[in-house]
Parts: C-alpha cells; structure tokens; sequence
C-alpha cells in the first residue's frame, strides 16, 4: 500500500492541545495520530449507515437474585447464538454478577440483540460498545 502525504492547516492553539494530547497518549508522530482519527471516523460512519460485519460487545449488571432473570438471560443468548460468540460470566460480589457478551454481524442487529438483552426486566446497568473487524480499513 502506497504511501500518499499531504498538508494540513491548524490554528496555533488547536495544534498545542493536539500535541498535548498526543504526548499524553504515548504517540510519537503527528501522522500516527491522525491516521488512527481517520479510522475511527471511518468505523463510526460504518456503524452508524454501513452493512459490514461488526463486532461488539454488551455489558451488563445484573442481581442473580432476581427471580428468572438468569434463565431468562440464558434463553436470550441461546435464541442469539448465531451472532454471539462468546460470553464471559463475573461474580461481583454475593448478589450482583456482571456478564460480557462478545457478538457479530450487522450493526442493526447486534444493536436489537444488544437492547433486548439490557432491557430485560432486572438488568441494572447495560451497555453496547462496537467496532469494525478491521476487514475494510
């Protein structure tokens, strides 16, 4: 892959809190940096109006004490389970655990998996994160 340069302008100000940031975060060039705010772009553009496979995960909080939740979640992710690739079960203390479920396929659908499995009744805290398979970058 050929390597393509060109300029960009910034105000003084805007360029001494990008380096800030840079340095904060350990980059050592400018072109890293930017390359990386690129993708990101091009990954939340993707997710947002693309038909790419997308990974992602969903985290939940949940008490193992409310009545049928756990079976619930179970049969959910059974229902699931072309899309769900893997999940990880934590006890966080005597009554809460919290569970990472590790899915792919289309954004528009990992979001409908994602929200059913939060808004199930007893969830205390859910959330969707999702990315690229890095297929298209």
């Amino acid at each position: 892959m050929a390597i393509k340069r060109f300029g960009i302008s910034l105000n003084s100000t805007l360029l001494k809190r990008f380096d800030t940031l840079l340095e904060k975060k350990g980059y050592n060039n400018r072109s890293e940096a930017i390359r990386d705010l690129i993708r990101d772009t091009l990954v939340k553009d993707d997710l947002e109006y693309g038909d790419n496979d997308t990974v992602g995960s969903i985290t939940i909080v949940y008490s193992h004490d409310t009545r049928e939740l756990t079976d619930t979640l179970t049969e959910l992710q059974h229902r699931f389970h072309t899309s769900i690739i893997s999940s990880l079960h934590v006890h966080l203390d005597h009554h809460n655990c919290l569970e990472v479920i590790i899915i792919k396929g289309k954004g528009k659908e990992i979001k409908k998996i994602a929200d059913r499995l939060i808004g199930t009744k007893g969830v205390k805290h859910g959330k969707l994160s999702m990315t690229t398979t890095g297929k298209n970058l």
